[in-house]
């Protein structure tokens, strides 16, 4: 188990003009194969780290918030730099202001943090290979099952404080 007080992951925008610290490890890390998330990266899938928002510091620049269409419906705001407009995290309309799911991608030292669990995967690409080892699901998956008790415990957290504000 990572000490999340010494966990510190730093990331950036392609031309630097955004940099941001995750203060701790993530509640999470989904590989989504969903069609919406292929269509959103042009890639087969999108790696997540889901955090609260508060573990998300920015360090240089301010990304630019753009509403997006989700297949929930809900939408989602895509914090983006606004010279390179590379996507940094999102905050999905089902869960608000109060979790980012940071792009993997945009991490310095992305290789720490593999995915958790892949999601969606009736939607693969079917040349996509997963690793032996990692859950897989078809569709999404019941979070009691899959998270760490420690992260279902922040997550409750994290809701009793936002339904007290």
């Amino acid at each position: 188990m990572v000490d999340d007080k010494a966990f510190l992951l730093e990331g950036h925008c392609t031309c630097g003009a955004v940099r941001y610290r995750m203060t701790s490890k993530p509640l999470f890390v989904h590989c989504c194969h969903c069609t919406w998330c292929q269509r959103e990266t042009g890639a087969s899938f999108a790696l997540n780290a889901m955090i609260e928002a508060d573990r998300v510091i920015l360090l240089k620049g301010e990304p630019e918030l753009v509403n997006t269409p989700s297949n929930s419906g809900k939408g989602q705001r895509i914090a983006r730099c606004p010279t390179c407009r590379i996507a940094l995290w999102s905050n999905y309309g089902g869960g608000g202001d109060v979790v980012r799911f940071v792009r993997v991608g945009t991490l310095d030292e992305p290789h720490r943090l593999p995915p958790d669990i892949h999601i969606f995967t009736s939607t693969k690409q079917p040349w996509v290979v997963l690793p032996p080892g990692t859950p897989a699901v078809e569709e999404y998956y019941e979070r009691d099952k899959y998270w760490p008790k420690e992260s279902l415990e922040r997550r409750r957290n994290l809701l009793a404080s936002a339904r007290s504000k």
